[in-house]
């Protein structure tokens, strides 16, 4: 009779059932991820999950109980060299278990069972766990045995805020300090920077009043001949004046030999009269 024999048998003597285990205790450790049943993924997790703990501590001792179980080197030394490092954080629950559903034949319940540390597509996927928050049952006019417990919590925010004050005025006098430093440099800088301006200033309106004195002399060079013309025009009688001139001089002309005539008649009768 069996009684108080809760555990899968799977249907094999113990030597063959430990056998079995082992072999694919060695295979999950190699490679990280096989398929098999439901029931013997289930009796797999508790057979390797001890060990994967004890892998945890790397001593003779562990690595020689491990092997008891596993019966192969290969395994043991990929166990504490590797995946040792990559569970050292986890505290147990090494191994997941996905269904993949019926096999074909005697429709058992098919599986995958693996180390989670090596799926790398479900870690990415997991979302940061928030930090768990206690409550109490208790309503707001709670004992006074809580208050006591956040008045610690306002002295140091306190003691905080007097720190950063006092720290603030120190921070102003150094950029007090920085400011007029600066302002002492740009004041010593300016009067070498100012000298060279004003003398580019000469230089530049220097050139600017030849020029001006150059196109002074142009300008009277172009008037003066513009001013003789108008005075040699000026000068010169039109046409109309000229006419005048000339009538006015051709009577006296004409005049001239009669007042000539009369003296050469007397002239002639003198004559007759010696």
């Amino acid at each position: 009779m069996r009684h108080g024999k809760k555990f899968n048998h799977l249907g094999r003597k113990p030597a063959h059932r430990k056998a079995m285990l082992s072999n694919m205790a060695s295979s999950l450790i190699m490679e990280k991820r096989i398929s098999t049943t439901v029931a013997k993924a289930k009796e797999l997790r508790k057979y390797v999950e001890p060990l994967l703990t004890r892998s945890k501590t790397d001593d003779t001792n562990s690595r020689r109980v491990v092997f008891s179980y596993l019966q192969n080197k290969e395994s043991v030394s990929e166990l504490f060299n590797e995946v040792a490092d990559k569970i050292a954080n986890r505290p147990g629950g090494y191994t997941r278990i996905l269904k993949t559903g019926n096999r074909l034949g005697d429709n058992a319940d098919m599986c995958v069972i693996e180390l989670v540390d090596y799926n790398e597509l479900l870690l990415k996927e997991a979302k940061p766990e928030k930090a768990k928050t206690r409550r109490s049952r208790r309503g707001k006019g709670g004992s006074d045995e809580d208050t006591p417990a956040a008045k610690p919590e306002v002295v140091v925010a306190a003691d905080t805020t007097e720190e950063v004050v006092a720290e603030a005025p120190v921070e102003e006098e150094v950029v007090e300090v920085e400011a007029e430093e600066v302002a002492e440099e740009v004041v010593e800088e300016t009067p070498a920077a100012a000298e060279p301006v004003e003398a580019e200033e000469v230089v530049e309106e220097a050139p600017k009043e030849a020029e001006s004195v150059e196109a002074e002399e142009e300008a009277v060079a172009e008037v003066e001949p513009i001013v003789a013309e108008e005075e040699a025009v000026a000068e010169t009688p039109t046409e109309d004046e000229a006419e005048p001139v000339e009538a006015e001089e051709t009577p006296a002309e004409e005049a001239a030999p009669e007042e000539d005539a009369p003296q050469d008649d007397t002239t002639d009768e003198e004559e007759k009269k010696d």
